[in-house]
């Protein structure tokens, strides 16, 4: 019995290392697709003004957080600005509908990354 536990406890500690990993990788690929859909639908909008800020904005709190993480800290309150920059431009930015429904999916996706991380 003691010899199946043993063995047992660093496969445990193996499999939770690799989850954290996967993880950390997760969020970094959520990140680096929402910044290429605000890129693409900046291509289908050429506009000026409070348009392109809004774009701007999202592509800087998203690589805030990005270089954050990179370091190992998950910056909530970056991760929160982008989410807020990401909804503004979808609920104020004319958008090709299938970029409308992609930046979306982002939103729901980064608001999965911050709810797990305050868990």
């Amino acid at each position: 019995m003691r010899k199946s536990i043993f063995f047992q406890v660093p496969a445990v500690i193996l499999l939770a290392a690799f989850s954290l990993a996967a993880q950390r990788m997760d969020s970094r690929a959520v990140i680096a697709r929402t910044q290429q859909d605000i890129s693409r639908s900046l291509e289908f909008e050429r506009h000026k003004g409070k348009e392109i800020a809004r774009y701007d904005n999202a592509q800087h709190h998203l690589s805030e957080f990005d270089k954050k993480l990179t370091e190992g800290h998950f910056d909530k309150g970056k991760l929160d600005e982008a989410i807020d920059d990401v909804k503004n431009l979808v609920e104020h930015n004319t958008l090709d509908p299938d970029l409308r429904d992609a930046l979306n999916a982002d939103l729901r996706d980064l608001r999965v990354l911050r709810a797990e991380h305050d868990h």
